[in-house]
């Protein structure tokens, strides 16, 4: 092929390429309005839709965005539920993998689209991506035909099936194109990956629209063709008596999909004549290639860009709102580690939530640049608090302390790359002990105290890493790291538990200047780990740890670990323990044992809990060393492990005993009856509605065990009735005994 004709090919191929971009991105955007019509027709909930950017990189930013435009489209409708009934049409994958499918069609064209901007003369990687929409493209047309199916359980309309038929649409003409687009791709043939996966788009175009004649016929076919027929022909005869039930029976639908149903009678049925005629009308208007097609697509980009919804405040990145199921779960974690902390007599510490810049500044080595800033104040650098523990410190030095036991559970935050996990504002729950001990002792106690709180949490199994920082500093010096050196090297060990020593390697050598030789040695005693007692004696007797007997820092650091490892043995928590030399720590303050607990459980999360000794921290704010160590629960990383096991628990959001249903519409009698049970500590509410099925659903709801009861005849008889919602059983009881009755069936 000649230089003219290989340019040729090419920008044959990339205008095909714009054509392909082009009538995928009008699908993604008619596909998530047909999809709201099909919940509108299922009459679905909108349980899947409540995704939110919980900041941390967990859920796809398309995802989210398409859930957020199908609650706009049926935002005001009457037929979708705002919660799931457990047995519903919505709990197929159906609808509830909407988001997800739908979002990775978006994210696919975009980044399609993005690629086609830049390529200029190589289709390989335009080839993969168009393959890669392919890909998206059938799991869209999978998803849409599950949908198709659905909506002939409810259609009315007879014959419609029968058309549907003829189009002899499937899952597998789908994956039959993928798969002569995926065999083009392994030839490199790429012309033919584009024509491959236009026949699938053109296939996948057919079903969402077979999807939008289906939804548009379950929620007002049979009506539409009486109108238009005036009640003639057959299929008018057969279809009057269910048109007069659904005018009785018709439901307000979403300001969105009402807009849609409205240009779709006005675009489609207004120029058919017969159901067949309609349907032909119907799949040529949502044809890619229809010129009436623009005229839906701007009237479905009015409704999303216009909808109030979208100036709905959002949180920042890297932080998120908790909902009550999730603080019912958040409460119990924190009471629970709370006793764990008062059970070793610590007292509590509430520091400010920011500090001055200086008092934050060079304590946290290369994660110094993670500190929020915060803008000058009238003369003041402030910056929000990084950690607990530098805050603590600067308490006790501030107040001339020589010994001091605390708990501080609080928010901190960091400028960090929000990822899964990782957040820019979290909690923290740190335990620390400052002042002078007999040796090792408060070592043993907080990594004791880590231990207790993460059994008491019930999380499952993890282990606990430990090392002693004199012991790394010994294995740098031995290894030739220059002293200078030592803090950013631990930095780079310390990333041993995310990336393999080869990465950690080339990081020392390229970018911290040591040599080849020199990281090789590191590597040798990075890789030492084990059981404390077994692995120490080992090093102790052996010839492992000849070198680093011969150095008086590693020495005195092996002499402490003896020491606080026969501690942990007799204290029976050593069986979780591991003795690991690649453990570093990355912050600068610690000074001698330091630790780290991971969870070994399903749900990867990393470091759930860390610590160490930091003898020289509370030294640099005042005259007097005093010397520390403590140890910080990861409690966000616990709480998502937590919140995984409770997936199909039940929770109740409040701690509600008694329900007052008041029936009719005086505030006053539901004041006065609530607050006697307010005044003998009795936790109740209140609702005042004139249907009594309303309280009672509300109460099984909530699962609220008591009712009382109170409508006119009450009131005029001076009684109240008291339901037991579990067994539906109902008394009669006194107005003046109410108190009384109601404490001795609480505290039986």
């Amino acid at each position: 092929m000649g230089v003219n004709e290989g340019e040729s090919a090419m920008s044959s191929f990339l205008e095909t390429c714009k054509l392909l971009d082009q009538s995928s991105s009008a699908l993604s955007t008619v596909a998530v309005a047909v999809a709201a019509l099909s919940c509108e027709a299922a009459r679905a909930n909108l349980s899947a839709f409540d995704l939110t950017d919980s900041g941390d990189g967990s859920v796809a930013k398309d995802d989210i965005g398409v859930a957020s435009d199908i609650k706009v489209l049926l935002n005001g409708s009457k037929l979708v539920a705002s919660f799931s009934k457990g047995d519903d049409k919505f709990s197929t994958n159906s609808f509830s993998k909407i988001p997800a499918v739908n979002g990775n069609v978006r994210e696919a064209v975009k980044s399609m689209h993005s690629v086609i901007r830049v390529v200029a003369n190589s289709g390989d990687k335009l080839g993969g991506k168009v393959l890669h929409l392919g890909f998206e493209l059938r799991n869209l047309g999978e998803s849409s035909l599950e949908r198709v199916r659905l909506n002939f359980d409810s259609v009315g309309v007879e014959g419609l099936k029968g058309i549907f038929e003829k189009d002899c649409l499937s899952e597998e003409s789908l994956r039959n194109g993928i798969k002569l687009a995926v065999e083009a791709g392994m030839e490199k043939d790429y012309v033919k990956v584009v024509k491959e996966v236009d026949l699938v788009l053109g296939i996948v175009w057919k079903i969402v629209a077979w999807e939008a004649v289906t939804a548009f016929f379950v929620l007002e076919g049979v009506e539409v063709l009486n109108e238009k027929s005036g009640g003639k022909g057959g299929e008018a005869a057969r279809g009057n008596v269910k048109a007069e039930k659904k005018k009785k029976k018709k439901v307000l639908l979403g300001k969105g999909t009402s807009v849609i149903v409205e240009v779709i009678k006005d675009m489609v049925v207004s120029k058919g004549d017969g159901l067949e005629k309609v349907v032909e009308e119907f799949l040529s208007f949502l044809d890619p290639k229809s010129p009436e097609l623009d005229g839906l697509l701007k009237k479905v980009k009015e409704i999303l860009e216009s909808n109030e919804s979208r100036r709905i405040p959002k949180t920042p990145k890297g932080t998120r709102d908790f909902a009550k199921e999730q603080m019912v779960i958040r409460k119990k974690a924190f009471s629970i580690i709370t006793k764990v902390f008062e059970r070793h007599c610590a007292t509590a510490l509430d520091t400010p939530a920011f500090e001055l810049k200086e008092t934050l500044t060079g304590k946290y080595g290369e994660d110094s640049k993670l500190i929020y800033d915060l803008a000058d104040q009238g003369g003041e650098l402030c910056s929000l608090r990084y950690d607990l523990t530098v805050p603590f410190s600067r308490y006790v030095a501030m107040n001339g302390l020589t010994s001091f036991k605390r708990y501080h559970m609080d928010k901190v935050w960091r400028r960090d790359n929000p990822s899964k996990g990782r957040y820019r504002e979290f909690y923290q729950c740190d335990f620390d002990i400052a002042g002078q001990f007999e040796k090792m002792g408060p070592d043993f106690e907080v990594v004791r105290i880590l231990s207790e709180v993460l059994n008491a949490l019930n999380i499952g199994d993890y282990e606990i890493k430990l090392n002693h920082r004199k012991l790394l500093d010994g294995v740098l010096e031995i290894c030739g790291v220059p002293p200078t050196k030592f803090r950013t090297i631990c930095s780079s060990i310390d990333k041993l538990d995310k990336q393999s020593f080869e990465q950690v390697k080339k990081e020392m050598v390229e970018e911290k200047g040591l040599s080849v030789e020199t990281a090789d040695k590191i590597g040798t005693f990075v890789k030492i780990r084990g059981p404390p007692l077994e692995l120490l004696s080992k090093i102790m007797g052996g010839s492992e740890g000849s070198e680093l007997l011969e150095h008086s820092a590693s020495k005195e650091a092996l002499g402490d670990l003896s020491v606080l490892f026969d501690a942990l043995d007799k204290s029976r928590c050593i069986d979780k323990v591991v003795f690991d030399l690649s453990l570093a720590r990355g912050l600068d303050y610690y000074t001698g044992v330091i630790f780290e607990a991971a969870f070994k459980g399903g749900v990867q999360v990393g470091s759930i809990g860390a610590g160490g000794r930091y003898d020289n921290l509370i030294g640099n704010f005042g005259t007097k060393q005093v010397p520390a160590v403590g140890m910080s629960l990861g409690i966000e990383r616990v709480l998502t492990i937590m919140e995984e096991k409770a997936q199909n628990q039940t929770f109740r959001a409040s701690e509600t005993q008694v329900l007052v249903a008041v029936l009719g519409d005086k505030l006053s009698v539901a004041a006065e009856l609530v607050s006697e049970l307010w005044d003998v500590d009795i936790k109740a509410e209140y609702k005042v509605h004139k249907k009594v099925m309303k309280h009672i659903e509300y109460a099984i709801d909530s699962k609220i065990p008591w009712m009382i009861i109170v409508g006119e005849r009450e009131l005029d008889e001076g009684i109240v009735k008291l339901k037991n919602i579990e067994t539906t059983n109902e008394e009669v009881i006194p107005r003046s005994k109410l108190v009384e009755q109601l404490q001795q069936r609480l505290n039986p």
